[in-house]
């Protein structure tokens, strides 16, 4: 084995030690060893010109590494409070570099500097490191090679629906002919549009850099943290903003597609969509830390999509598309090989009723919130109230839930729960408006959801409330219950079934999603922010220092940038699923808002 082969091997046995960088417009991800392996261009739905993370059967490539000769090891951190990646690479004759990794964003002419762009600054620490600068963009999924040129300092590739061009001062037959050299001063290297940079490559890498280290800064400077577990909220944070594709407002559930939930499981799903459920939550999330901007710019992508009656789908494309046709791309075998790897998703065409007490709630600070510029008015009630009517209308209606049950449909009590919330809030933002007759309206409908919810999900003999009005068993978004305010957190029935899931549900420091086999058998892994949920539930319930204790070894578990994948392995902690998963870091950070000692009781 080559050293460049040895290089790939290490990294493909990293797994999902990953870093991320983005802006608002795309992301990529980032291996140990500064190698990009993942990022769809021109946003997170287009083709994946970086795809060497999910293993391209039929070409080299799929990437964008800068290799050290003699490679030894590598540290790799975000600097503080921002999304710039650092990682110094060591050889084994004493030299050593730093790469530093970032998307530009900042503030400009009154709107956000966001491009399609990746910018790399590569530094000699010390010694003479030799290296190799490798840029292998692929296309189709990885199915050809682009076509491409080059110039006196740029290389261009052309992609399916974008011209990517990179400019550098490292000589461009070095990229081209992959030739090693000796790093003797910075280089500089920015991939973006097929426009030429009209200034100094080194003027500008190190604007762009100032700039956005001083944004990140800036926007964490203002985020309302809990006064423990400080920097797992803030990467936590830092990581869904990253998350929001800023053209529509539309949130994504991962940055990925394919990383099975559980090794060879055929648990693989596209991921790079607006599922309105979990974007709701990112929204709720950000608004605990005081990020109300997210809410804004959703709201504006849930507004884009609303159909004439109000009706919503479960999710939908960043660029507001319904049909999100789901097939197998043979052009890559996987991630480590374990296909398939999906693009699209069926869930589209799915029924999901508790999509509508999502938004709703996501909506409801909208109403209260004094510090917006923009806040909820009559209009905007108005069309939250379709919502509601739909809400209403669906909750005894059989559904596939929010764990997307592809063979089975029943009356999911998440799913009831929801509705209710949906109508509750509005009968709350009825009266926040002084609109009486919509809160007599409205506090109607809730009250007749809650009661019979309560009357069909509550199972006496075994204890505990039941996952559905048809069935008996368990699923974790039953310790949502008291976070959205249907039963209250003391009452012995939710007490009773989040005690019950402890038993059932519960395997070591992990929490499984459901343990009834479903239409590809039974869950392997742990669902990450289940494992939050039942956290923040004991606390509820008064266990706080078991959950504390609980909420510690979770955080170990997260890789060492500090993100979290959709899943974990029971026994060694390993991160599956798609990633970095939006779901994992909301659970995070509201179980850190929860369990942290008070601000007053550090003075």
């Amino acid at each position: 084995m080559n050293a460049h082969d040895a290089q790939r091997s290490d990294a493909a046995d990293s797994g999902l030690e990953l870093g991320v960088i983005g802006n608002g417009s795309f992301g990529a991800l980032v291996d140990p060893r500064g190698r990009i392996v993942w990022g769809c261009l021109p946003a997170f739905d287009g083709d994946p010109a970086f795809c060497a993370l999910l293993s391209p059967r039929h070409h080299e490539g799929g990437d964008f590494g800068i290799e050290l000769e003699d490679f030894a090891h590598a540290e790799q951190a975000y600097i503080a409070n921002t999304a710039v990646l650092r990682t110094v690479l060591h050889d084994t004759r004493g030299g050593s570099l730093e790469l530093l990794d970032f998307a530009p964003r900042w503030r400009r002419h009154g709107r956000f500097y966001r491009p399609v762009s990746i910018i790399r600054r590569i530094t000699p620490l010390t010694g003479n490191p030799r290296i190799r600068v490798l840029a292998r963009p692929l296309a189709d999924w990885g199915a050809r090679v682009p076509e491409h040129s080059w110039g006196s300092n740029h290389v261009r590739w052309l992609l399916p629906a974008f011209t990517l061009r990179l400019t550098t001062d490292v000589p461009v037959r070095y990229i081209r002919e992959g030739l090693p050299f000796v790093l003797t001063h910075r280089m500089h290297l920015v991939l973006g549009p097929d426009e030429p940079l009209a200034r100094s490559i080194d003027g500008y890498v190190e604007e762009a850099l100032g700039r956005t280290l001083d944004y990140w800064r800036e926007w964490v400077r203002y985020l309302s943290i809990p006064l423990e577990w400080q920097d797992a909220v803030i990467r936590s944070a830092i990581t869904l903003k990253l998350c929001q594709y800023e053209d529509s407002g539309a949130i994504i559930a991962a940055m990925t597609t394919s990383i099975p939930e559980a090794p060879g499981s055929s648990r693989n799903w596209d991921y790079r969509y607006c599922w309105l459920r979990d974007a709701a939550f990112v929204v709720r999330a950000l608004n605990r830390l005081g990020a109300t901007r997210s809410m804004e710019e959703f709201l504006r992508y849930i507004f884009n999509l609303a159909t004439h009656d109000g009706s919503l789908q479960p999710l939908y494309g960043i660029d507001f598309g319904a049909r999100l046709e789901e097939h197998e791309v043979e052009s890559l075998s996987g991630y480590r090989g374990m296909g398939p790897v999906r693009r699209g998703n069926l869930a589209w065409i799915q029924k999901q009723h508790d999509v509508y007490g999502s938004v709703v709630l996501a909506s409801t600070q909208l109403f209260f919130d004094q510090r917006l510029a923009d806040p909820g008015d009559a209009g905007t009630f108005s069309r939250l109230e379709l919502l509601g009517e739909h809400a209403f209308a669906l909750f005894e209606v059989p559904d596939a839930g929010l764990w997307e049950f592809r063979g089975r449909a029943e009356v999911h009590t998440y799913t009831a729960a929801m509705c209710w919330a949906a109508c509750d809030r509005l009968a709350k933002i009825a009266s926040r408006l002084g609109l009486e007759d919509r809160v007599a309206h409205w506090r109607e409908r809730a009250d007749r959801i809650h009661a019979t919810t309560l009357a069909r999900a509550w199972r006496a003999d075994a204890n505990h409330f039941s996952a559905s009005f048809q069935s008996d068993y368990l699923d974790a978004s039953l310790l949502l219950l008291a976070d959205i305010g249907f039963v209250p957190s003391d009452d012995p029935r939710y007490v009773a079934t989040v005690e019950a899931i402890g038993r059932e549900l519960r395997h070591g420091d992990g929490v499984f999603r459901y343990v009834a086999p479903d239409d590809f058998g039974a869950p392997e892994t742990s669902f990450t922010i289940c494992t939050f949920w039942y956290i923040d539930a004991l606390a509820a319930i008064g266990r706080r220092d078991e959950a504390r204790a609980l909420f510690e070894r979770v955080l170990a578990r997260r890789n060492r940038l500090g993100l979290l994948s959709e899943d974990m392995a029971f026994e060694d902690g390993e991160g599956w699923g798609n990633f970095p998963q939006t779901y994992s870091h909301v659970g995070l950070i509201n179980a850190a808002m929860r369990l942290s000692r008070s601000w007053q009781e550090a003075s």
